[in-house]
């Protein structure tokens, strides 16, 4: 072989090469941060809630996070029955009749992620959950991105550790945020959380965009709101029926 065709040999090998692991970064990049599959990541969890007496077991799903969860309309008004957490449970009771399901709300109004993080283990792991929710947004505002992004980071390694599943929730509304401006603060902390819940593959239930599907469809989100941050039964329905999407 001539000098000149080994030369362009070898640079063609190495265009090639270069070429294909182009091809495979974007590739090996979408598979190393994506969110989990509803088809599958809790298989597991939807076989033991279709076990029969005397094989089944109790279930306990913890939803962690502020207000929301805890329930508050009105504030000081507290709609236990009428938060997602109730609701929820009332869909999986009639989606698997046979299951004992303890859904357990640790929830305190007003609080933020790493109040959150600093009793998740005193108060979320130690029920010994199969699944656990996670919704602080709203509040974490208080303590920007950062903060709160380590909180969130604390308390998802903690439950996979554990051998945990964890869906992430995005905020329900607040009517000051404005839905259309990137830097709005709560539509940032709504970013952050896809973007935690891609990188450690975990669920995600994505409240803000319910809510902004539903206002794209003629609602008022006064007719979903009970506070000027707290959702009312009609809003936490939204929440609640995300929820149920994990469990097809």
């Amino acid at each position: 072989m001539k000098k000149s065709e080994a030369i362009l040999s070898v640079l063609f090998l190495f265009l090639a090469c270069s070429f294909g692991n182009a091809q495979s970064l974007p590739e090996k990049a979408d598979a190393e941060s994506r969110i989990a599959d509803r088809q599958t990541y809790l298989q597991e969890l939807g076989k033991q809630l279709k076990l029969d007496w005397p094989k089944n077991r109790a279930l306990h799903i913890v939803c962690h996070g502020h207000s929301v969860p805890a329930g508050y309309f009105n504030t000081p008004e507290v709609h236990t029955f009428d938060s997602y957490p109730h609701l929820w449970h009332k869909q999986l009771a009639g989606k698997y009749p046979h299951a004992v399901i303890n859904v357990i709300v640790a929830a305190i109004g007003g609080e933020n992620a790493e109040q959150g993080a600093a009793r998740f283990e005193s108060d979320v792991l130690a029920m010994k959950p199969v699944l656990v929710t996670i919704d602080y947004s709203l509040n974490d505002r208080r303590i920007g991105l950062e903060r709160a992004k380590r909180a969130w980071i604390s308390m998802i390694e903690k439950a996979q550790a554990a051998g945990v599943k964890v869906i992430l929730l995005t905020p329900t509304p607040d009517t000051r945020n404005r839905w259309d401006d990137p830097q709005d603060p709560l539509g940032e902390h709504a970013a952050q959380v896809r973007a935690l819940a891609a990188k450690y593959h975990t669920g995600l239930v994505d409240s803000t965009r319910a809510f902004q599907e539903r206002v794209e469809k003629g609602a008022k989100i006064e007719d979903l709101m009970s506070h000027v941050n707290h959702p009312n039964r009609r809003g936490h329905e939204l929440v609640a029926n995300e929820l149920m999407k994990w469990f097809p």
